[in-house]
């Protein structure tokens, strides 16, 4: 009798998602379910930024409705200065969440077993076995978010959180970073911390109903940044309320910025280390 409710449910969950138009990928019902944070800071969708993550940021500030800054780097001070100089101010905290940094104060934490390839491009810097997040590596990352926490930052943003399409020395797979990804959002969220999605642009539909706002490098250059390209884009998160925060390197603004405008992104151009340079798309 309850296996026949079970599947009467299941028929009548399907034919929902049916009507709903809803196409949900084939591991989604592995998925925990989102942890509300309903005092979490959502940014408006126009909301005015700057990526500083080469140095801390120090007076004179830009008149930013939000700063994204290293979340080792800054202190406690420096998060309350950027908050205090400007009212309503948001400050974001960047940790690397699938990369081990060998510059990082906690990088003795990490046990060998996680240790993957080494990145290009990026000395220092290696692939994490994501799937151990329920064991030591998963402790240092929380860590990491309660230090972002105990600073004062209002979100985190994740980076390093698409492993499983490049080569981290490890048979990721894309069930196994939903469930990394999510894991991070939902944690962030019990903290009373803002999520914000990096990247991991093939997953941006079953992800939107984690993550708060995202932030992508380099969508225009790719071809990568709407449906109409990818069929499923950030002009879907923008559709439902999230905002989306852009970055390009090489392109020139006269490429991307009316397009971007256009899809209510927050785009920038920028330098590759991040320093403070920048030219936004909108006028601040």
């Amino acid at each position: 009798m309850r296996e026949r409710a079970r599947l009467v449910i299941s028929a009548l969950s399907a034919a929902l998602i049916a009507c709903l138009g809803l196409v949900l990928p084939a591991d989604a019902a592995t998925l925990p379910s989102p942890v509300s944070c309903s005092g979490c800071w959502k940014p408006a969708l126009n909301t005015s930024w700057q990526w500083q993550l080469s140095s801390v940021p120090s007076a004179p500030y830009l008149d930013v409705a939000m700063y994204d800054i290293d979340g080792f780097n800054a202190t406690a001070a420096d998060v309350a200065n950027l908050h205090s100089s400007k009212s309503g101010r948001k400050v974001v905290c960047y940790i690397s969440a699938g990369t081990y940094e060998d510059w990082r104060s906690d990088a003795g934490d990490f046990p060998s077993s996680v240790l993957g390839n080494n990145l290009d491009d990026w000395p220092g810097e290696r692939w994490l076995d994501i799937r151990q997040y329920g064991g030591t590596l998963g402790t240092i990352l929380t860590k990491r978010m309660d230090m972002c926490k105990t600073k004062g930052f209002d979100a985190i943003e994740f980076d390093n959180v698409d492993g499983y399409t490049n080569s981290p020395g490890f048979p990721l797979t894309a069930t196994d970073q939903l469930a990394f990804n999510t894991w991070l959002a939902n944690e962030a969220h019990k903290r009373g911390l803002s999520a914000g999605l990096k990247n991991d642009t093939d997953q941006l539909k079953a992800l939107q109903p984690y993550f708060d706002w995202a932030l992508n490098e380099e969508c225009w250059t790719n071809d990568e940044c709407t449906t109409a390209q990818t069929g499923y884009g950030y002009d879907k998160y923008v559709a439902a309320g999230k905002a989306v925060f852009n970055v390009e390197y090489t392109l020139s603004t006269s490429k991307f910025c009316t397009k971007a405008n256009a899809q209510n992104f927050n785009s920038l151009k920028k330098n590759l280390d991040l320093d403070a340079y920048r030219v936004p798309c909108r006028g601040v």
